[in-house]
């Protein structure tokens, strides 16, 4: 089976721990990196792609963007970009909280908006990545799901609002679930193992459990199930966590304050668009 190919060229706007985790998913899937020109004025430093400070430093038009600055930078970047466009250029935005329609009154000239968001865990092609667009042809459609296939679950979503679910669960999740981790490991050493040994046993017990239940097919309650023996020392502890489902409001609060930071990005967006309505008017 060949690998898919990137357009020539491929701009990433920006390219931060998400941009970077994408470029080094590709690279992991043996992709062609070298359509790929990285315009930051930070100039990270990725292995065998091209990188310039300023869209005037890329060259050809893009065919492809990849967006990834900040949601407060879209201005700023959108000013810089808008003239660099053609109606060949497809934008995929992997900004947080900045909806199809603010992307196209800014960048109207391109062929299609695409919002993605993807997930750390793409870096080792175990992500997981949301899709949306009103104007993707079918074809710019099957063409992202290729790109994106080697490196995550990938779903298209019907309505733009779902993205903001995906997002919350999935795009957040590793550092919440990095943070279990941590909690875990902390508990190791609280009984006196030491930090590296209490850090990799807590590693490697949650990634087994996700890798087994994965393999398996099992729900997270038959695993439990396994696990705990009736009136044993996992059941003790699980007695705590279900307790009027303390951890289940916990990450409900969790996710829910995630969620709203995403609809506050959202109408900052919409703001500064129409501020930039007033001034061209």
């Amino acid at each position: 089976m060949t690998s898919p190919q990137l357009p020539t060229p491929t701009w990433f706007v920006g390219c931060g721990n998400m941009g970077g985790s994408i470029v080094e998913g590709w690279r992991a899937s043996a992709i062609d990196l070298s359509p790929i020109v990285i315009v930051d004025p930070a100039t990270p430093n990725l292995e065998g792609v091209r990188t310039v400070t300023s869209p005037a430093e890329a060259g050809a038009p893009p065919k492809l963007v990849i967006l990834g600055v900040k949601p407060q930078q879209i201005d700023e970047v959108a000013s810089q970009l808008r003239t660099w466009l053609t109606s060949k250029t497809v934008v995929v935005s992997i900004l947080v909280g900045v909806e199809a329609a603010s992307l196209k009154q800014r960048f109207p000239k391109a062929a299609a908006i695409v919002r993605a968001l993807p997930n750390l865990p793409i870096a080792v092609r175990r992500g997981v990545v949301a899709l949306y667009s009103v104007d993707a042809s079918d074809t710019v459609r099957e063409q992202l799901a290729d790109l994106f296939a080697p490196l995550a679950f990938g779903v298209w979503m019907k309505e733009e609002r779902s993205l903001a679910a995906v997002g919350s669960v999935a795009g957040a999740g590793p550092a919440y679930v990095a943070r279990f981790i941590k909690a875990l490991a902390k508990a190791g050493e609280q009984r006196g193992l030491s930090p590296e040994i209490a850090s990799t046993i807590a590693l490697e017990t949650v990634l087994g459990t996700a890798w087994m239940a994965a393999t398996t097919g099992e729900t997270m309650e038959e695993i439990a199930r396994r696990v705990a023996s009736p009136k044993g020392t996992t059941q003790a502890g699980l007695d705590v966590l279900d307790r009027d489902h303390v951890l289940d409001q916990l990450i409900g609060v969790t996710i829910a304050a995630a969620t709203r930071r995403g609809e506050e990005l959202a109408e900052e967006a919409k703001t500064a668009s129409l501020a930039e309505d007033v001034r061209l008017s």
